[in-house]
């Protein structure tokens, strides 16, 4: 991934799992990375990751179990307004 210049890394990295759980590739209850994968796929340091899945649970769209990792949290449906 090419990182932008103007923005954090962590902030880039946190829109992309975003757009991936709202297109459904990352579905409800199913895993989402883990530090070392995003450190991985991304190219970015530990604590970077840890700031995006830290961001993610913040946004109230992943939930964490301790020794089984990060989750999709359901998604409310969209409404009609």
């Amino acid at each position: 991934m090419e990182f932008a210049d103007d923005r954090p890394r962590w902030r880039q990295v946190h829109e992309v799992i975003v757009e991936r759980i709202r297109a459904g590739e990352y579905p409800p209850r199913s895993r989402v990375p883990s530090t070392v994968a995003l450190m991985g796929e991304f190219g970015i340091a530990n604590v970077t990751a840890q700031k995006v899945l830290k961001a993610l649970r913040a946004d109230g769209l992943i939930y964490t179990e301790v020794g089984m990792g990060s989750f999709v949290t359901e998604l409310p449906e969209p409404t009609d307004s």
